[in-house]
């Protein structure tokens, strides 16, 4: 049986207790499998990519060569064990789990007597720990994280060894807190590595130097906003500073708090997350708008949060790392509270900010995910690209989506005392035993998100609830229990229990809403003020060029504000997506030099406009794109 953490209201199953059947995540699982990881692998190989396995070759003193990459090589690469471990988990294929041993190996003969291991130090003349900037704790934080994983699901202790001895070593330097480590741990999964490492061995010290590294934030002068050292966790507010330190911190925080149940810390990730949700985030669940930038404080920053409402477009930053890591944060709140909300930003993220990362055929990945591109034109900022890529001097992206894909049949199901919780839809089978420990089987079938209609059939003999979560945006959701309404109330943005004596072929149907949504922003959003964007279910909707007439430009349509859109699944465009159709206004307005002209609204056509999802942009060349759209109100002079 799993250790569960005591202050989790909601317990995850047991590893390969999910396993997708059909549908969307079945798909993008696969792509993981087949494409993801073995194009990944062929990158990580390559000596121009920023991430590459061969520093550890070197290292071990199986090859000659020189240090290459990035600082952060060795976490990417520990990443990208992390997501095949999962894969492995699922398929068992053998071929994976031979070359994870290969790996291993090789790191095992990296690592140096006495615990400590990070390739761009060990093979070059930089000296241990005298720079944030050279990453050893998130070098040596993923491993942990990935050796636990891996010895969750294979239930191999090769991997685990190496991460003790990772442990071992970072809590004798840092137990007793040097002066001169105070502001050490600048991208912190390190913190998440101590207590997954805590998890899979019992060992409390691992949790100790977890705290340690949460207490050292803030703790003495010289900090900065940049990563969330300027004022400490406990007391801290709101969101500053680089969006993936930010958010490691968060999770790491949250996973103490998840052993502890110490309420000042859960108290902090509330009012931030609060923060967060209510004046930082973008629609599609992206974080972190400024590539450069001051904080409130007047830090310097990069990657980072902005100001409230500060939510530009065609320079937002929203790095890929950092979005998935906002869906992993969500994903230990929710656990830690049973709150509904955070499994919509969950949902919200996977199926937006993270899939627009990768393309379709999971050869190529970006980094920043803007929502405004002016094609070819587009003036490139820090890690913006064209098109996306397969080799890329800063590679800490496509590992953390190739880990994300391949767990997100982790994320579907959740167990309490009530029952089972149902977090997010999609075709899959669970099998797996309740708290008290019932057997439970549960087969899902639906085509969400492109189809409101899910089915759940139960296959056990059980006295539970089965919880069902209700996105914030399904209102109007039915739900049939063995085909007669359900007699629950049904509120989006909650879960809802079905209580009662389930018996072999018991089925449970919900109907939710797909209603196409126009979404406003707040106003003090200043970018956003007179503009929509475009919602269907879960998905946020893109306006992309090459489904324009070569003469019209994306600035030039209006969406009317009662405007018809119309779905429709189109299963040979961008790998099988719901599309949106429907008549705009298009207003051409031709520029030159000038700033300023005045407005004319005396050309005005209608025009088709196809609507993409936000997702999928990118895939078919270089383009324009937007997510957000200008209104357009009806005159009588149109009448």
């Amino acid at each position: 049986m799993m250790k569960y953490s005591p202050y989790y209201k909601l317990k995850e199953v047991e590893p390969g207790s999910v396993r997708w059947t059909e549908g969307f995540w079945a798909e993008k699982f696969k792509l993981c499998y087949k494409s993801i990881i073995p194009n990944m692998w062929q990158a990580m190989n390559n000596p121009n990519n920023g991430a590459v396995f061969k520093n550890f070759y070197i290292a071990a003193g199986l090859e000659k060569g020189k240090h290459v990459g990035t600082f952060w090589s060795d976490g990417d690469c520990y990443k990208w064990l992390e997501a095949v471990a999962h894969v492995y988990g699922i398929t068992r294929d053998e071929e994976l789990d031979r070359k994870m041993d290969e790996l291993i190996e090789i790191i095992g003969k990296a690592q140096d007597p006495d615990g400590y291991i990070s390739t761009q130090i060990q093979l070059t003349n930089l000296k241990r720990w005298q720079d944030k900037r050279y990453h050893e704790l998130y070098n040596m934080g993923h491993l942990m994280t990935a050796a636990s994983v891996h010895y969750k699901i294979t239930g191999k202790d090769n991997f685990l060894k190496i991460a003790k001895k990772v442990g071992d070593y970072l809590y004798k330097t840092f137990r007793s807190r040097p002066p001169e480590l105070a502001h050490f741990g600048f991208n912190p999964s390190n913190i998440m590595g101590a207590v997954d490492l805590y998890r899979a061995t019992g060992d409390i010290k691992y949790l100790k130097l977890a705290k340690i590294f949460i207490d050292m934030r803030g703790s003495a002068p010289g900090g900065s906003d940049q990563n969330q050292d300027r004022v400490p966790l406990r007391k801290e507010n709101i969101a500053v500073g680089h969006a993936v330190t930010a958010v490691y911190l968060y999770c790491g925080a949250a996973d103490v708090y998840a052993e502890t149940g110490e309420k000042a810390l859960l108290d902090a990730l509330e009012r931030i997350w609060h923060d967060v949700t209510t004046r930082k985030m973008y629609i599609t669940g992206g974080i972190g708008a400024l590539h450069q930038g001051v904080s409130v404080r007047g830090d310097p920053v990069h990657e980072a949060f902005g100001f409230e409402y500060q939510l530009p477009n065609a320079t937002a930053y929203n790095e890929t790392c950092a979005n998935i890591g906002f869906a992993m944060w969500n994903w230990r709140m929710l656990k830690i509270t049973g709150d509904a909300k955070y499994a919509d930003i969950m949902e919200l993220v996977i199926y937006n900010s993270m899939l627009s990362a990768v393309s379709i055929d999971g050869k190529r990945f970006f980094y920043t995910n803007p929502l405004r591109w002016y094609g070819k034109e587009h003036r490139l900022l820090s890690q913006d690209a064209y098109e996306r890529w397969s080799i890329f001097r800063c590679y800490c992206c496509p590992p953390q989506v190739a880990r994300a894909i391949a767990w997100m049949h982790e994320w579907v199901y959740c167990l309490s005392e009530e029952g089972v919780w149902v977090n997010l839809y999609s075709g899959n089978k669970l099998e797996t035993k309740l708290l008290d420990g019932t057997p439970i089987k549960l087969t899902q079938e639906t085509g969400y998100p492109w189809d409101g209609y899910v089915k759940i059939m139960v296959d056990a003999k059980a006295k539970c609830a089965i919880m069902l979560r209700i996105p914030k945006w399904a209102n109007g959701t039915k739900i049939k229990v063995n085909g007669k309404p359900a007699d629950v109330e049904v509120k989006p943005g909650t879960y809802v229990a079905i209580k009662r004596e389930w018996s072999p072929g018991d089925m449970i149907e919900l109907s939710f809403p797909m209603n196409v949504r126009l979404i406003k922003a707040h106003p003090k959003v200043e970018e956003l003020r007179n503009q929509v964007a475009i919602m269907r279910g879960p998905i946020v909707y893109c306006l992309e060029s090459i489904d324009l007439p070569e003469d019209v430009d994306i600035t030039e349509i209006y969406i009317p504000y009662n405007i018809k859109l119309t779905p429709r699944y189109d299963e040979k465009l961008l790998g099988g997506v719901t599309v949106l159709e429907g008549k705009a206004y298009y207003i051409p307005e031709k520029w030159g030099d000038e700033l300023y002209k005045e407005m004319s609204v005396d050309s005005i056509e209608p025009i088709d406009i196809t609507l993409i999802p936000y997702y999928a942009w990118a895939n078919r060349g270089i383009s324009k794109m937007t997510v957000w759209l200008p209104l357009c109100y009806p005159l009588s002079r149109r009448s």
